[in-house]
């Protein structure tokens, strides 16, 4: 069985000599760049499986990496930097990429949001019309919402809220993204407009609204859907 490739983009060599034997040894093929020009290439040549960026490269932008790429590759991308604003990992994210890591990390975390990459890119996640997760239940197709078997009643824009953080599972979404996604362009700045429906939908899906599980706030960035094993 052919291993999955995962692209390291870092001009960092300390962080390099690191990610290869870890990633290696976690079961996976590494493939290496150290500057934009190289990594648009090597998407190109190597078929890599997941592309792991750090936005501060020697002759471009990370941000410019990702949007040169979206425009011909759908590749998982996952942002390990050292930059911690949040307008920083909310450009990323809202040009495309699917998550976002701060150095200095573990390689845990690191592996885990791998494999949550290539579970969508192996699933089609999009395409996916039932979810079953912490006893919550959605069915796209029927657009019923339920826990343990009880109908759960969600206005239409709670609904359209939850399908797309769904489809989303274990990426984060970015408030920009939720707001013009359901509510149109003219909504991306009404961030208290987002939090009073995020507080609504959890008080009707979660077991403890107090203590969300399933819609899980990224600090100034946005919110993350649990990801699930159950989808049909």
């Amino acid at each position: 069985m052919s291993l999955d490739r995962i692209l390291v983009v870092d001009d960092e060599p300390q962080i390099q000599r690191f990610l290869k034997p870890a990633l290696n040894a976690a079961g996976y093929d590494v493939v290496q760049a150290g500057t934009g020009a190289e990594a648009l290439k090597a998407v190109a040549t190597s078929a890599p499986d997941v592309l792991i960026l750090d936005l501060g490269l020697p002759d471009m932008d990370g941000k410019e990496v990702i949007a040169q790429l979206r425009g011909w590759s759908e590749i998982p991308i996952i942002i390990l930097s050292a930059r911690d604003r949040e307008s920083e990992k909310i450009a990323a994210l809202d040009l495309g990429a699917d998550d976002y890591i701060e150095k200095p990390f573990g390689i845990g975390e690191l592996t885990a949001r791998i494999r949550t990459a290539l579970r969508h890119k192996n699933r089609e996640t999009a395409s996916a019309t039932r979810f079953e997760i912490d006893g919550l239940e959605i069915d796209m197709a029927k657009r019923i919402v339920a826990r343990n078997g009880a109908a759960i009643k969600l206005t239409p824009k709670e609904y359209d809220l939850l399908v797309l953080l769904a489809r989303h599972a274990g990426r984060v979404v970015t408030h920009k993204t939720l707001l013009t996604s359901v509510w149109g362009p003219a909504h991306e700045e009404d961030l208290h407009y987002l939090r009073v429906f995020i507080g609504q939908l959890r008080q009707k899906i979660e077991r403890n609204p107090a203590e969300p599980v399933i819609v899980r706030t990224e600090p100034g960035v946005g919110y993350r859907f649990l990801e699930s094993d159950q989808r049909v």
